[in-house]
């Protein structure tokens, strides 16, 4: 991971700056579970997601891993099987973890002990911010900064896994039900915004926090291409629907073609057809599909579909950060509490040339696998682990959703996932190349 050092006169303020984020931090993925009843906290109903109790632990026991107990002095572990029931994915960390599938088969600890845990953990981090030894800080402020990054992370899993498990009952349930939705309408104009190309740079600047898949910053060659000036919208999706887009092969990569047929899928996920008419399963509860809306919860396979049928293409990760560069982080977030993919307006233009959504609503698709930029190792240790190692058989997706935090986002930000995957919020944008 990359960030950018205090220097040592301002060390009191970047502490007292680190412990208030860490405080609203913490604090936030908590909020996040108010709505919550105890019985949801277990659920795990898809082998992609985490039951809302392991999100809540395993958080903790990231800060507890990688900085209380190499940096505490006389810190005492909570529980000492945690650090095998709510360690992820890390090998080098010699303790081994509870296998992903099985997360929601643990009614222990119970909720309230999670809570406990993370209020033990919360109390050693503010003793480890204020009375770190300086020759420890610089790891420290660094691995803090990442744990932040990280917990956001898990902020917007925790969003996305509570709406899969609600979607999976059949009463289809509200999580918060007075979440607001736009009226029906419909969409804003598709227009082209053009680029001229050339030898540009992208990945992270050197100042500010950017995780290592994001480095080192380099120049890349791109020809002159356009990009649709919003998202693809769900009315445009029932084009699609309507012209048999799920049923003509042709349109499909062999991989997502054969995932069509697996699935059985004729929409995106958490549409129903009822009555003859599309419905969506929100955060709100059941919702009538608004045709104004960006289309959202759809794989790379039905977004690379859709680009073929409509005679475009997906854009490269670098085509995206090139466009994205310089602007904003503006849209709708989770800050804003919709949580839910809102109709692009003219008004949210960050520049002239009328580029809406890059920011929020629903992460961006690109044709780009995700694999390493020239140059990049992999941090050593553990951490580590952290990217580096899912550098093969995904996709890079850009921008952000409706359930990312606007401090967590950047243009050189890079998230990636499998191309069947769908639960997530997740959309894209159109391109084209010019001649």
């Amino acid at each position: 991971m990359h960030f950018s050092s205090s220097s040592a006169g301002a060390a009191d303020a970047v502490r007292a700056d680190l412990s208030g984020d860490f405080r609203r931090i913490r604090a936030f993925t908590e909020h996040l579970c108010e709505p919550l009843v105890t019985e949801d906290f277990g659920l795990q109903t898809r082998v992609e997601t985490s039951p809302p109790k392991w999100h809540l632990a395993h958080v903790s026991w990231f800060y507890e891993t990688f900085l209380l107990r190499p940096y505490l002095p006389g810190y005492q572990v909570f529980h000492p099987r945690f650090e095998y029931l709510f360690n992820s994915y890390y090998e080098q960390t010699g303790t081994g973890f509870w296998p992903r599938p099985e997360r929601g088969l643990l009614s222990r600890p119970t909720v309230s002990d999670v809570y406990a845990y993370r209020h033990h953990v919360d109390e050693s981090m503010v003793r480890l911010i204020e009375h770190c030894r300086s020759a420890d800080w610089p790891v420290v402020e660094q691995r803090i900064r990442i744990g932040l990054n990280h917990e956001q992370q898990h902020q917007e899993l925790l969003v996305t896994d509570i709406k899969q498990n609600f979607a999976h009952n059949p009463l289809r349930p509200a999580y918060r039900a007075e979440l607001l939705t736009a009226p029906l309408g419909e969409p804003e104009p598709l227009r082209w915004v053009t680029f001229e190309g050339g030898l540009v740079e992208i990945g992270a600047h050197p100042v500010g926090f950017a995780y290592d898949n994001e480095w080192p910053r380099h120049s890349t060659f791109l020809s002159p291409y356009a990009l649709g000036n919003r998202p693809v919208t769900n009315g445009e999706l029932l084009q699609f629907i309507a012209d048999g887009g799920y049923q003509t092969p042709a349109l499909w990569l062999a991989d997502g073609w054969a995932a069509v047929r697996e699935g059985g899928w004729r929409a995106p996920l958490y549409w129903e057809s009822r009555d003859g008419a599309w419905q969506v399963m929100t955060l709100g509860g059941m919702r009538p599909v608004n045709p104004a809306e960006p289309v959202c919860h759809v794989s790379y396979y039905e977004a690379d579909a859709f680009a073929t049928w409509a005679g475009k293409r997906l854009p490269t990760e670098a085509e995206w950060e090139h466009a994205a560069a310089g602007r904003p982080i503006s849209g709708n977030l989770v800050e804003d509490g919709y949580l839910h993919p809102q109709p692009a307006r003219r008004d949210q233009a960050t520049n002239r040339d009328g580029l809406v959504q890059l920011f929020g609503d629903v992460w961006e698709w690109t044709a780009s696998a995700y694999l390493p930029y020239p140059g990049y190792q992999s941090p050593s240790g553990a951490l580590g682990e952290y990217n580096g190692k899912f550098m093969c058989g995904q996709m890079v997706l850009r921008g952000g959703s409706c359930a990312s935090s606007r401090d967590h986002l950047r243009a050189s930000y890079r998230n990636f996932f499998y191309p069947q995957e769908r639960w997530q919020f997740k959309g894209f944008r159109l391109a084209e190349t010019l001649r």
